[in-house]
């Protein structure tokens, strides 16, 4: 297929910036091997009218956090007529939002963990009685674990709330599910395998995520056959209600019964060398330039 002149979108002015600039350096050089004439193009250097100007005919978003992945860049994109990957304006903000995209999948019937908002004013002893120890506090709007804290003794849930605070407006405490962590990339329409995340550190902070290499990422997941399908049709189920598009990847949380539950969406997901949808594509027999290729070839607006 030719794609004329594709735009990698990297790097940006979000607190994920260092991530995006390892995802787009990734794709940037995948989409090069694979013949594509594709540029690195990171709007917090450049204006986005240089995609119109220069000439671009797609974009590849690898921008993570705000301004890349909540439906502003999209937005922007679709006025131009240029088609990107990923989620159009609305499941892109939706996905970004933890608290209503929470509301959307209660609102659907799918499960999530119980969870509080919190500001100043909260009853911070009221909402650890509630929830119970240990918690999750984290920033509704913010990705890659940055800002998130575990809070397991009684009284230390206002400071991860300031924590949290610098980050966003909008904080989140949540019920801890000890059942273990998964996630379930989509491509398309299809669920790649489930992934068991299992962090050496106190829970899938940053630190487990990027900088380590002692976190394990178990395919197969270690479920069985029958409860990891009902694993990705959840997810499926969760990416669809959101409205997703093109690709995705969906958290998800078992309690201590193997109950399964929503935790969280990602409509622009890393594609860094511990990225989780590039390590899934890989078991279903998909290449990393494979998957680019694919990806860019499902590019779309409006």
């Amino acid at each position: 297929m030719e794609f004329g002149k594709v735009a990698v979108m990297m790097g940006g002015k979000s607190a994920e910036r260092e991530v995006s600039l390892k995802s787009g350096a990734a794709v940037l050089a995948a989409l090069r091997a694979g013949g594509v004439d594709a540029h690195a193009f990171d709007p917090a250097e450049r204006p986005l009218h240089a995609l119109e100007s220069e000439g671009f005919r797609r974009a590849f978003i690898a921008l993570h956090g705000r301004g890349g992945e909540d439906g502003a860049l999209q937005g922007a994109l679709d006025l131009m007529g240029l088609p990107y990957t990923g989620s159009g304006v609305l499941a892109s903000a939706l996905a970004m939002d933890k608290w209503r995209s929470k509301l959307v999948w209660q609102a659907s019937g799918l499960p999530v963990p119980d969870s509080v908002v919190l500001d100043a004013a909260s009853d911070f002893a009221a909402v650890e009685a509630s929830l119970g120890l240990p918690l999750f506090v984290k920033p509704a709007n913010e990705g890659s674990s940055i800002g998130i804290s575990k809070v397991k003794a009684a009284g230390g849930l206002r400071a991860a709330f300031e924590l949290a605070a610098r980050y966003d407006s909008c904080v989140l405490a949540e019920r801890f599910l000890g059942g273990g962590e998964y996630t379930v990339g989509i491509v398309g329409d299809r669920a790649l395998p489930a992934i068991h995340i299992v962090p050496a550190t106190e829970f899938y902070d940053y630190e487990a995520k990027y900088e380590r290499d002692d976190t394990e990422y178990r395919i197969p997941c270690g479920l069985g056959e029958d409860r990891e399908d009902a694993m990705r049709d959840l997810a499926l189920r969760a990416y669809r209600v959101l409205g997703g598009r093109g690709w995705g990847r969906i958290d998800l949380l078992l309690d201590g019964a193997g109950a399964m539950y929503c935790l969280e969406a990602n409509m622009s997901p890393g594609m860094t060398d511990h990225s989780l949808v590039p390590m899934a594509a890989r078991a279903a027999g998909i290449s990393f330039q494979q998957l680019v290729l694919e990806l860019l070839a499902g590019a779309a607006h409006g």
